[in-house]
């Protein structure tokens, strides 16, 4: 009989009608040892019928002998299970966010609404600090209640406190610096009339100024932009161009603060623009006092506007002072300030309207720029009210003194 691939098959002989297979591999083992079993299963039927043996037991012998004699499957050719292949991740599109196109009107009314926001929030500010407040005191005084850091109100004639709040503090004082920059400006000598020109360096991150490179102004325009509209670079032109120079000019500035008793003040430049600069409510109570009766610098703090020429330009100047521009008060003399270190400041001397005594009064520290000013007011109108009160007791005081 012609063969098929690797398989060999006998027919049968005359022994028996037995079956012999011959297969090559594994595969032909396991079909022979499936072939005897066969006729071991049979030769065990018929020799259980001849001796009454169960089959149920038969079969249980021929299963084991069965198992012990499998052939064994080389390890090379055995096969495991693979395990069902996962089903794969589900991706998660994320929708992208509908884009948005400009707007001009859209972004019109957004600006108008920030604008909005903006001025309601002014006006409420406005609002609140023009309004007074008071507290009562340990001898149940009403008495003023200010928002800002640190205030006094002080008696220049008497060199006494009427009320104060955090006087002592040693603090930033900003630009009030500049009130002696003129002191000690006006100490040196220099003639008003010398014209000086402004130099790269005087402008230099002056922040504010109305000066530039190049402008030819006189020493009297100089002292009038510093007190007048607080600017940097003219501070710094006048502590060049003195006869102490630049450095020897902070150094005469910190001693006359120590000839006027000012214990808490130090100062850094000539401008106060370096946090440096610091004294205390009490000490610039006293300078503004001080200052003032100096009729150079208290008539140039009293003015509203200055008009400066430099060559064919012309820079007007107004007063960063609120109550001088506004002619409300009897101002004889204030300075304004602000740094970030410092707050808003202000240091005013006034004149009482019923006695026409003289009254300092400083606020440092305030919120805001508007907060200053009414501060001010408001401690100058409680003292207006307070003037029999206040001054009758300061002068008991100094009759229980001698």
């Amino acid at each position: 009989m012609p063969t098929t691939g690797s398989d060999n098959i006998e027919k049968p002989g005359s022994r028996g009608g037995k079956i012999v297979a011959l297969f090559s591999g594994s595969r032909g083992a396991v079909l022979m040892h499936f072939g005897a079993l066969q006729v071991r299963l049979a030769v065990a039927l018929l020799t259980s019928a001849l001796v009454s043996i169960p089959a149920e037991s038969v079969f249980a012998a021929t299963s084991a002998q069965a198992r012990a004699t499998r052939p064994a499957v080389p390890a090379s050719q055995q096969t495991t299970a693979k395990p069902a292949p996962k089903a794969p991740a589900k991706k998660v599109v994320k929708k992208a966010a509908p884009k948005q196109t400009y707007s001009a009107s859209a972004s019109r009314a957004r600006q108008a609404r920030i604008a909005q926001a903006r001025a309601e929030a002014r006006a409420r500010e406005v609002r609140e600090v023009q309004t007074p407040r008071f507290k009562i005191n340990d001898l149940g005084q009403e008495v003023p209640d200010i928002r800002a850091e640190a205030a006094i109100i002080y008696n220049p004639e008497t060199n006494e406190i009427l009320w104060e709040s955090n006087a002592q503090d040693q603090r930033s004082i900003a630009s009030i610096t500049k009130v002696m920059t003129a002191l000690v400006f006006f100490e040196s000598g220099t003639p008003l009339s010398t014209k000086i020109t402004v130099q790269r360096g005087d402008v230099y991150l002056a922040s504010t100024t109305y000066l530039a490179a190049g402008y030819e102004v006189t020493a009297e325009d100089l002292v009038n932009l510093l007190l007048i509209g607080s600017d940097n670079a003219a501070a710094r032109v006048l502590a060049r161009t003195s006869p102490y120079g630049a450095a020897g000019f902070v150094d005469r500035m910190n001693e006359k603060a120590a000839e006027l008793g000012l214990e808490s003040t130090r100062y850094a430049d000539p401008s106060g623009l370096l946090a440096t600069n610091v004294s205390s409510a009490y000490d610039m109570a006293r300078l503004i006092a001080f200052s003032s009766a100096d009729e150079r610098i208290g008539t140039i703090m009293r003015k509203a506007s200055h008009t400066v020429y430099s060559g064919k330009r012309v820079i007007n100047v107004n007063s960063t002072n609120h109550l001088v521009r506004s002619g409300e008060y009897d101002v004889l003399g204030g300075k304004t300030g602000f740094i970030s270190r410092s707050g808003y400041c202000l240091a005013t001397l006034l004149r009482l309207p019923k006695t026409g005594e003289q009254v300092a009064v400083v606020v440092l520290g305030a919120k805001s720029n508007q907060s200053r000013f009414w501060e001010t007011r408001h401690l100058f109108n409680w003292m207006n009210t307070q003037t029999r009160t206040l001054f009758g007791l300061a002068q008991q005081d100094r009759r229980e003194e001698n």
